[in-house]
């Protein structure tokens, strides 16, 4: 019940020691907690996809960083640094936290298995759960917990979640689920790519999807505050948006599970700040 690990988009570029960095220099900051893997896991990935950006974007050896934090308090801690320029995070991490990191949404990720849009899911035990109010004693799992705003409002017209219910954290997807059908006092909030493997499970006879959101953008690129000027970031756009296009860097995305990057349709996007009450106009 894990999704497909979503690696960070750039690696940190090595200048050589003999070599300083350009002044020009950008780091790209990929953050989507609750995903698995690490910076170390993913490098040789991302060093072949940040050289294929940076050829595509004519940007000089060394101008491009990056890196990639698992954790949320990690993630946020390396956004507010002067030098963390563009961000790739996942829909949940934006809206808890891009109002106070100045994240500017710019274009929408579409990964394997996954598309640029998901819909969120709502599991609990068969026949526990109807309404919003039966959620009452519960508390609602999800790798996206550490969001409660997002969580409560995903499900949209099904209703909101009381704020007496519980909302948490957990990377652990399927012992979350084993414990709804086995009666604990747990539902699960569950991504698109989560959602797709419920079928597969020994015990799925025992639960069922009480409600699901609108399709919501997966993952999305934004700017940081003002880091960048317009001329900067019209360069990296150009070249994330070809990268498909270009054989090597169809198979540099390849390499970290993703397709392509998509211009932002304002729309999905308009839905989920909105579900989460306005948590990152």
């Amino acid at each position: 019940m894990r999704r497909p690990l979503l690696l960070p988009v750039f690696a940190m570029l090595s200048t050589g020691l003999a070599r300083a960095a350009p002044p020009d220099r950008v780091t790209l900051v990929a953050c989507a907690p609750g995903f698995p893997g690490t910076t170390e896991e993913a490098q040789p990935a991302m060093d072949a996809l940040a050289a294929t950006l940076a050829r595509t974007a004519g940007r000089p050896d060394g101008s491009l960083g990056a890196t990639y934090l698992s954790g949320e308090a990690e993630g946020v801690k390396r956004l507010a640094q002067p030098d963390a320029a563009v961000a790739l995070v996942s829909l949940p991490f934006f809206l808890q936290h891009g109002a106070a990191l100045g994240l500017a949404p710019r274009l929408q990720v579409e990964l394997v298995g996954a598309g640029l849009l998901e819909r969120w899911s709502l599991v609990a035990k068969k026949g526990r759960v109807a309404r919003p109010a039966d959620l009452g004693g519960l508390t609602v799992l999800s790798t996206a917990g550490y969001a409660p705003a997002f969580v409560r409002g995903a499900l949209g017209p099904w209703g909101r979640l009381p704020d007496a219910v519980a909302v948490a954290p957990t990377t652990q997807v399927l012992s979350a689920l084993r414990k709804a059908a086995s009666g604990a006092d747990v539902a699960v909030l569950l991504d698109g790519a989560q959602a797709e493997a419920l079928a597969s499970l020994p015990f799925a006879a025992d639960l069922e999807v009480v409600a699901r959101s609108a399709p919501l953008p997966t993952s999305l690129v934004a700017t940081v505050g003002a880091r960048l000027t317009a001329k900067q970031w019209a360069g990296l756009e150009k070249a994330l948006l070809a990268l498909a296009a270009d054989p090597r860097g169809g198979a540099a995305l390849a390499g970290v599970r993703m397709v392509r990057f998509a211009p932002l349709e304002p729309a999905p996007l308009a839905a989920a700040r909105a579900l989460a009450g306005g948590a990152a106009r």
